[in-house]
């Protein structure tokens, strides 16, 4: 952090929180990692058929796959034809972009999502669930949904979007 940055106005609180944000996100998914419910699957994979069960017709492209990722585009499709193969989505051409790759989840993806899906709210309700109240957690989702959806307004000096 140089000077000018600490003389703006919430600099340090604005890095504190930052910083708890990040170790607990930190600490929680090393413990949701070591957990026993991913099944041949890992963490990254399951977000994969995750994301995709929240897209219309459990289809989204590659690309709306990688912005929401910490992927890079080569993992993201390496990790795909994994998961392809092992009959959990397919991929397909997206109509009117002849560059375009469309993933879509299978009956099969879509049941072990679901199946993994069940057992990871579990532990999501034991870690998160079990340190914070109800009242706590909605103020919790109320700001991180802030937080996230501030990006979008906020300039990004590297001229890239967010």
């Amino acid at each position: 952090m140089t000077d000018a940055d600490r003389e703006l106005p919430g600099a340090r609180e604005a890095a504190e929180a930052w910083e708890s944000l990040f170790r607990a996100q930190v600490a929680l998914m090393r413990r949701f990692q070591r957990d026993d419910v991913w099944g041949d699957l890992t963490i990254r994979e399951y977000d994969v058929l995750f994301t995709l069960s929240g897209c219309p017709g459990g289809t989204a492209r590659l690309k709306e796959l990688g912005e929401g990722s910490l992927l890079t585009q080569p993992s993201l499709s390496r990790m795909v034809e994994r998961l392809e193969q092992a009959g959990l989505v397919e991929r397909g051409p997206v109509q009117g972009d002849a560059r375009g790759v469309a993933v879509c989840l299978t009956p099969e993806g879509r049941r072990v999502q679901r199946e993994i899906g069940r057992r990871h709210v579990r532990s999501i309700r034991r870690l998160v669930g079990g340190a914070l109240d109800t009242e706590e957690l909605a103020t919790l989702r109320a700001l991180t949904d802030k937080l996230r959806a501030a990006q979008a307004q906020i300039p990004d000096p590297s001229g890239s979007d967010a």
